[in-house]
């Protein structure tokens, strides 16, 4: 499979919101339907990287004060946020890089937080010693699964570019966490030999406003649970294959480092290079298609479905599959920020949030 071909769009594809300010990456949904969205530092200018949507506005959350961090090692504020997910039990998660301008990481600033919505109140704070999120550390995606454990587990990818990258798993009870898969190559970006993303007719590099171009470093960055909790779905964003890892594994510390790495499962190529990953109750793992404005849709056969494909999917990022029965999805325009354009910033604002049915009958692609 070589992704969606043709200009002409497949699927229905509903616009929410769009962004004129800085460029969002994640999104989720409450199940009463709340939106929350995130803008990371990378940049622009971020005056909330954290925001509800309300009535078309972006409106700080939980409030102005956790979003004014007093610098980079504040463990009582966000201080650049890439992730937000609601959880099965309702409540709002947020994963803070503690790396504005993807700049080393300072202990306090990594951090997992838990917002309560019933009372829009910091409910729990996890912050990562420096032997979990190294300096080199950029958390990117995170998933939950409440039903292990006494309060549940996360899983946060780390797709540091200039550093070991991995899997976080964290116990929500305790806020204890330890790193899994570290450094492994199904974690790794792959080399320009093997792999070359091409965005918008263009081979996707970094093209730096001096110097030679060179291959884009990010490593594992979208994360899905399979829906009885028995692997783990992740990708390289430089990259076209999709692994999983056994959960009983990773979550056990006591289980070693060579066993956890047994367990990896080569899942074969995706058919297209992808940001976010997300997955539903009924077994389907949705992909989201940067090289081809697309979100994709693997069934629990292995085979591959076009849910959407859209020219305004600009850098399809971040997704969130909601109780009412949408798929929510970012289009930031992430490869038009300058790092990627020889130092000219070819974003076109508004950047948008777009959402579509999940049962809305997509095209076949492989068996």
């Amino acid at each position: 499979m070589n992704g969606p071909v043709g200009d002409e769009p497949m699927g229905e594809l509903e616009l929410v919101h769009t962004f004129t300010g800085p460029m969002p990456t994640g999104v989720s949904v409450s199940h009463r339907g709340r939106i929350f969205v995130n803008f990371p530092k990378w940049g622009d200018e971020v005056p909330a990287t954290v925001v509800e949507l309300r009535d078309g506005q972006e409106t700080p959350y939980p409030d102005q004060a956790w979003n004014d961090p007093s610098g980079d090692d504040d463990a009582g504020a966000f201080v650049s946020v890439q992730s937000i997910v609601v959880d099965p039990a309702d409540r709002l998660w947020v994963l803070d890089t503690g790396s504005p301008m993807l700049q080393p990481t300072k202990p306090g600033g990594p951090k997992l937080v838990r917002v309560d919505l019933e009372t829009d109140t910091v409910a729990q704070v996890i912050t990562f010693p420096a032997d979990v999120a190294l300096p080199t550390t950029y958390l990117n995606d995170v998933r939950f699964d409440l039903r292990r454990g006494e309060a549940g587990v996360a899983y946060i990818t780390d797709s540091a570019f200039a550093g070991p990258n991995g899997i976080i798993v964290v116990d929500l009870a305790s806020g204890a966490a330890w790193r899994r898969l570290h450094d492994h190559p199904s974690t790794k970006a792959e080399p320009l030999t093997s792999f070359r993303p091409i965005v918008e007719g263009r081979p996707f590099l970094e093209r730096p406003a001096d110097g030679p171009p060179k291959p884009v470093g990010m490593g594992s960055d979208g994360i899905a649970i399979s829906a009885d909790g028995t692997r783990l779905y992740y990708c390289p964003l430089a990259s076209r294959r999709l692994y999983s890892v056994s959960t009983d594994a990773l979550a056990d510390p006591g289980v070693t480092q060579e066993a956890v790495a047994a367990t990896v499962v080569d899942e074969g190529d995706r058919g297209t290079a992808s940001d976010g990953l997300e997955s539903d109750d009924a077994g389907r793992l949705y992909i989201t298609s940067y090289e081809h404005n697309a979100v994709l849709r693997r069934l629990p056969d292995g085979g591959y479905e076009t849910l959407v494909h859209d020219p305004r999917l600009l850098w399809p990022d971040t997704m969130s599959v909601a109780t009412d029965g949408y798929l929510y999805v970012t289009a930031n325009q992430l490869h038009r920020q300058p790092q990627y354009q020889r130092g000219k910033d070819l974003r076109r604002k508004p950047y948008a949030l777009f959402r579509t049915r999940i049962d809305a009958g997509p095209v076949l692609l492989r068996p």
